[in-house]
């Protein structure tokens, strides 16, 4: 049987797909259609490009429709199938924040890094392979930098905070913002009898607790209807969310700090407070899923953030 890709409309011309990382449910890539134009915002990683491909097809959509292929930022879950699309998209301009352009370019570099933590069978499993984009083909978009799609406009905003190398994307059409990372994490499988769980991701190595809230602020202040978000789906900037995202900023903030004097395992440390914490949150919430349900879903983001945060203390320490 042939397996058919998972997608959903959000309306205004953007669909929703799932990049099938790790497991279901956990990123997103968005495919904008304006007229035979489209533009592919986050591309998951080399293994979804088929993904991608499969739902062009059901849209009555080739390679070369496409416009514009454009990650939010340069992590390998947003960014890791850019070099393949860009392979097999004759017509597409990569457009990416002027920070991360070298690392699409040359991405030696960023995935030796990668390789060095997860090694490399790890590597090939979750990202394939990166391959180089040509220079001519990229586009760097600064702050409230505009492209056009038919007569749709798409603004980029810079949002550091999760990353330096990070932009957001305001399509004025539909008034939604694609985050990226900058707007946290909020994975709907995660339900409760309240608002949506969300939390913010401090993902190594660029976390700057105050340019993300600056970020944040910057983002609410164009007043969006709705958040296309990487992890994932759409969210409604409610003030309960966005009280949400920012207690875990300050949450995490604040464990990291409580263990600046631990010397072994910190990271391991930090991970359990942050565990402990969003077990807390989502109980608060009315989760219906089970504790151990919570925990399957969010420990790798757990992690990470705890190596982000390990990170962060190492760097301010040294200031």
């Amino acid at each position: 049987m042939i397996k058919q890709p998972i997608f959903n409309s959000l309306g205004d011309g953007i669909l929703h797909l799932d990049a099938e990382y790790l497991s279901p449910g956990i990123a997103s890539v968005y495919v904008l259609i304006e007229n035979d134009e489209c533009a592919i915002i986050e591309t998951g990683t080399f293994h979804t490009v088929p993904h991608i491909l499969d739902v062009l097809k059901a849209n009555g959509l080739t390679e070369e429709n496409v416009r514009y292929v454009i990650p939010t930022h340069v992590h390998l879950d947003h960014a890791g199938g850019v070099g393949q699309l860009m392979k097999i998209c004759p017509n597409a301009d990569l457009v990416v924040h002027p920070k991360g352009a070298r690392h699409m370019i040359s991405p030696e570099k960023l995935s030796t890094g990668v390789k060095a933590v997860y090694g490399e069978a790890a590597f090939e499993e979750l990202y394939g392979e990166l391959i180089p984009v040509d220079a001519a083909r990229v586009v760097e978009a600064p702050d409230n930098f505009e492209v056009t799609l038919g007569e749709r406009v798409l603004r980029f905003y810079d949002t550091p905070g999760h990353a330096r190398h990070h932009f957001c994307v305001h399509d004025l059409k539909s008034n939604t913002i694609f985050s990226g990372d900058t707007f946290g994490i909020g994975y709907p499988q995660l339900e409760t009898t309240s608002e949506r769980f969300i939390f913010a991701t401090t993902t190594p190595v660029q976390f700057d607790p105050d340019a993300l809230r600056a970020s944040i602020a910057r983002l609410l202040s164009v007043k969006p209807a709705a958040f296309n978000l990487t992890h994932f789906g759409r969210i409604v900037a409610t003030d309960a969310v966005v009280k949400q995202l920012h207690d875990s900023i300050d949450k995490f903030v604040a464990i990291a700090e409580q263990a600046e004097s631990v010397t072994e395992d910190r990271v391991a440390h930090i991970d359990q407070q942050i565990r402990g914490y969003l077990l807390d949150c989502y109980q608060a919430l009315g989760g219906t899923q089970s504790d151990e349900k919570l925990l399957e879903v969010i420990t790798m983001d757990s992690k990470l953030n705890a190596q982000g945060l390990d990170v962060w203390l190492s760097l301010k320490a040294q200031k």
